[in-house]
């Protein structure tokens, strides 16, 4: 079942797939994935490599290469088992794929190992995932703007992710959270993001820790009239936060959201009828005019062709 649902969740994505994969990032992203495949399967290379197989063929893998491949195989398979979205996916299988082709360079050549290393770093510092550019209903709010925007109409319910763009599984609930804006976003219900990693004094704030090792990002916190009422994840006495899975399921479950959607539409309706009353009392309506009864006109064509 471990292996199932990653391969189903891969194929009913396909499409996306070829879309993201043909992006600089995964392009790049890929070819480092499966670099000491190619540097040992690729003729010319691999019969200057060093092995440890009894037959002498450098241009397969050794028992103890396969070792480490499997035993990559099985952490990926069971980080994916939490993976909610196909980025997430793609992401844990890229990240350990780097971290085993760096353990078997090293083995290899320390020159291979140091230079893939060094390759890994750069590439960590000049390129970062895509960000999500799809539809979304969601208001980005900056350090200035935030406490305004969550005070000014007290019937207004807000749901606020705070994220940081360096963030991983940030990057993976982007269209998550997206999906979620497009299907209950209405007058009364509203979705904002703050990037926490931009303005740090809104972190302090609401009390959501940006430390790399943090597992507060991202945090959704409802508000309701600019008052906090519920967070996930949520944060113990000791600071630290419950572990908490980012699904849309669960995000529908435990905000509510189905039940706060149809109060908060309500909200949308009144503003409606006040407004039409408004206009109506400023504009007030044109009297339509009466058209002449049959008779009145046939007494008067009478008439008319009487004077003829």
């Amino acid at each position: 079942m471990a292996l199932l649902t990653p391969l189903f969740a891969f194929l009913y994505h396909l499409p996306q797939v070829y879309k993201w994969l043909l992006k600089p990032y995964y392009i790049a992203s890929l070819f480092m994935s499966v670099a000491f495949l190619l540097v040992r399967k690729t003729p010319g290379i691999c019969e200057h490599l060093s092995t440890q197989r009894e037959d002498g063929n450098s241009c397969d893998f050794d028992w103890r290469e396969v070792e480490i491949l499997m035993f990559l195989s099985a952490i990926v398979m069971m980080k994916n088992r939490r993976a909610i979205t196909i980025e997430q996916h793609l992401g844990n299988i890229i990240l350990f794929s780097k971290v085993a082709n760096v353990i078997l360079f090293f083995r290899l050549d320390i020159r291979l190992g140091l230079l893939y290393l060094t390759l890994c770093i750069v590439f960590l510092m000049i390129c970062k995932p895509p960000i999500y550019m799809g539809p979304e209903y969601i208001k980005y709010f900056s350090d200035k703007t935030i406490d305004d925007e969550l005070e000014k109409d007290n019937r207004v319910t807000w749901i606020v992710e705070f994220f940081a763009n360096w963030a991983p599984e940030c990057q993976s609930f982007a269209s998550v959270y997206a999906d979620l804006s497009l299907k209950y976003n209405c007058e009364g219900l509203k979705f904002g993001k703050v990037d926490i990693g931009r303005y740090s004094e809104v972190a302090k704030k609401y009390r959501v820790s940006t430390s790399p090792l943090s597992k507060q990002l991202p945090s959704l916190v409802l508000f309701q009239g600019g008052k906090e009422i519920m967070r996930r994840p949520q944060v113990d006495k000791k600071g630290r936060a419950v572990s908490w899975t980012f699904t849309e399921e669960n995000i529908i479950r435990e905000f509510n959201l189905n039940e706060l959607y149809q109060k908060s539409k309500k909200l949308g309706k009144a503003k409606g009828e006040k407004f039409e009353r408004a206009s109506e009392s400023v504009f007030p309506p044109v009297p339509e005019e009466e058209e002449p009864e049959a008779e009145t006109i046939t007494a008067m064509d009478t008439e008319s062709k009487k004077d003829k």
